[in-house]
């Protein structure tokens, strides 16, 4: 047996398959992989990583009465990631940004997971490969789930943008109605609404990380022109490839890399900018269960309501950078 602690959580017990998993190679990777792709380069504090975030919603998942099948879907959701996480997605320009999930299958296959799990019992492919099952684990926007809902708190937490206090707080208003997860007070939906337009807005668009992104996408894509990487390169970790770009001793990659890690980045306009940038549209409306029944919390709240939209307006418009590149 495993004593796992997280302080969004608190203690986990993990053993038999849950055990293998965590402790198997594809899902130990994930430590060194992080969740903001450039994000650390820029902010040594912004620092989440793939592994804490899975094993968080398989925690999560638990807490919600999930059984073991979902538990083992949570844990394994990010194993496909590349290094740097969405950065890839920047570089292939899939907008949808979901390489990870388009070569899930086959990293999945390459592994050690299918044996772990038929080992068990259990068919790796009816668990892993229709992840519609898994309604508390994955939804789409604007819904509630365990993979939005711990990315989310995680980050934040970390950044120190809201307490522990106040995770505990909302997660003991997180229910699960039909099979969905909710909130069951109006408080705790408009709570999360205002702390997932943070992590939107002010992790996800903020300028410097925005530009981490931007030049990263840049170096990746010029080694890539240049066989300094290989696209396999990243199913190693982010160490792993940014060692690889310093060892090639090349010019070009090595001024980029210095301006990535030390350029001055400021807010733009869209009449004065360097760099325009944009991302993916994300947004949540949270479900609150009301007389039996369970309702968008933009239908009970003029408040979400309004933040709900201008954060999408806010994500259409994207972030104008100037940047400031060391002499």
């Amino acid at each position: 047996m495993l004593i796992l602690y997280d302080e969004l959580y608190g203690k986990f017990e993990a053993d038999g398959v849950l055990l293998k998993l965590i402790q198997s190679d594809p899902v130990q990777r994930l430590k060194g992989i992080y969740q903001g792709g450039a994000s650390r380069f820029v902010n040594e504090n912004w620092n989440t990583t793939r592994y804490g975030h899975s094993v968080g919603a398989m925690m999560l998942v638990n807490r919600l009465g999930g059984s073991l099948e979902e538990q083992i879907a949570a844990l394994l959701h990010d194993v496909s990631h590349t290094a740097f996480s969405h950065v890839i997605d920047y570089v292939l320009e899939q907008k949808e940004e979901n390489y990870h999930e388009m070569i899930y299958e086959q990293i999945v296959t390459q592994s050690s997971i299918p044996h772990i799990l038929k080992s068990a019992g259990l068919n790796w492919r009816d668990i892993l490969l229709d992840e519609s099952q898994w309604t508390l684990l994955e939804q789409q926007a604007p819904h509630l789930c365990a993979d939005r809902v711990d990315y989310t708190l995680r980050d934040l937490y970390v950044c120190g943008e809201i307490t522990l206090q106040e995770v505990h707080a909302f997660l003991d208003q997180l229910v699960v109605f039909n099979g969905q997860m909710a909130c069951s007070n109006l408080s705790a939906a408009e709570w999360f609404v205002d702390a997932y337009y943070k992590e939107v807005i002010g992790f996800f668009m903020n300028p410097l990380n925005m530009f981490g992104n931007y030049q990263l996408t840049k170096i990746i894509k010029l080694a890539l022109q240049k066989d300094i990487l290989s696209i396999e390169d990243f199913l190693k970790q982010d160490d792993d490839v940014v060692r690889l770009l310093k060892n090639a001793r090349d010019s070009s990659i090595e001024g980029m890399l210095s301006a990535l890690f030390n350029s001055k980045v400021q807010t733009g306009t869209a009449s004065c900018h360097d760099v325009h940038q944009t991302t993916k549209m994300r947004w949540v409306d949270p479900l609150v269960v009301v007389s039996e029944q369970v309702v968008p919390v933009s239908k009970l709240s003029i408040t979400a309501q309004r933040l709900i939209e201008q954060a999408k307006q806010r994500i259409e418009k994207g972030v104008y950078l100037n940047i400031q590149v060391p002499l």
